[in-house]
């Protein structure tokens, strides 16, 4: 079975399932393996006067751990491949926790900051209730490229050890990927890697969000305003969702009590995002996704 077959398999899976929580309750899930790891890698090396390099030998071993455990997994069969990258592709899981956050903000702002605080690590306890949407919308946006076409994408040109690589370096992004004190240095080659590994994945994710939004005419502006964005990648998939909301996203926002004055994304749309926009992103996503796998049956079909 190739590649693009198990992917498309693999997709469906993680569609109609998500995370179990019957399975979950009962044995670990690879992402908080993965999260072990880097913290096992934070504690013995993150010190001394040599952090670049030992965030290096981190990244390096992460990579290792990748290839190995997905070479491993891929010893059974196709069902294996299947069962596992199902397990790393979090469309389903994506789109419900951002669905909750509209959930919430029609009950009470209280519940809408609550639910956005699941899935963002900005401050959310005096966020207005459009800001919370428009974050909501912005994770969505950008996690459907870690979470969704990134893993895909990597399975299709490495099999799931190119996936498990993928995830491991991103998983190490998202824990020590930070410019500060403690991870300035020791984060830098996860941090710098992520970048690469996504370099395409969010390009696509956002072309894929553009098409399903009927914006694909405006990739000037698109492009345009994901450049500005402070992340080489992030900006792709939310630029592409601003438009086809025609909301502005990214922009001020706090981070541990202090406020940071980002740039926006669609500057011209609307910043009074609510419930309804972010039923409306939650759509765009699957109808992003099904894209995706129509590309992925297409390509099973041809090889």
């Amino acid at each position: 079975m190739t590649a693009a077959a198990m992917l498309a398999l693999a997709l469906l899976l993680d569609a109609v399932l998500g995370e179990p929580k019957w399975l979950w309750s009962r044995i670990t899930h690879p992402a908080v393996l993965m999260g072990r790891l880097v913290g096992f890698l934070d504690r013995k090396l993150n010190t001394g006067p040599s952090r670049r390099t030992n965030g290096v030998i981190a990244a390096a071993v992460l990579i290792l751990c990748g290839f190995v455990a997905g070479k491993l997994l891929s010893l059974p069969g196709a069902l294996v491949e299947i069962l596992a990258a199902a397990f790393l592709i979090a469309q389903r899981s994506l789109t419900e926790h951002v669905a909750a956050v509209a959930k919430g903000l029609q009950r009470s702002l209280a519940e809408g900051r609550g639910a956005v605080a699941m899935i963002v690590s900005r401050d959310t306890a005096e966020m207005t209730a459009p800001q919370a949407a428009r974050s909501a919308i912005e994770s969505g946006a950008e996690n459907m490229s870690d979470g969704v076409i990134a893993p895909a994408f990597w399975f299709l040109i490495a099999g799931l050890p190119g996936l498990i690589i993928y995830k491991m370096v991103n998983t190490a992004d998202s824990m020590i990927g930070y410019r500060n004190d403690r991870y300035e240095d020791f984060g830098w080659a996860s941090a710098r890697l992520d970048d690469l590994l996504n370099l395409i994945p969010a390009r696509l994710t956002g072309l894929l969000i553009a098409l399903a939004g009927g914006q694909l005419r405006h990739w000037g502006a698109i492009a345009a305003d994901a450049r500005q964005h402070r992340s080489p990648n992030a900006g792709w998939p939310e630029a592409a969702m601003a438009r086809a909301l025609g909301t502005s996203l990214a922009g001020p926002r706090s981070y541990d009590g202090q406020m940071r004055d980002f740039p926006w994304v669609n500057a011209g749309g609307t910043k009074s995002a609510n419930a309804e926009t972010i039923t409306r992103s939650v759509a765009i996503l699957w109808q992003a996704w099904a894209l995706a796998l129509a590309l992925t049956v297409a390509i099973a079909a041809v090889f």
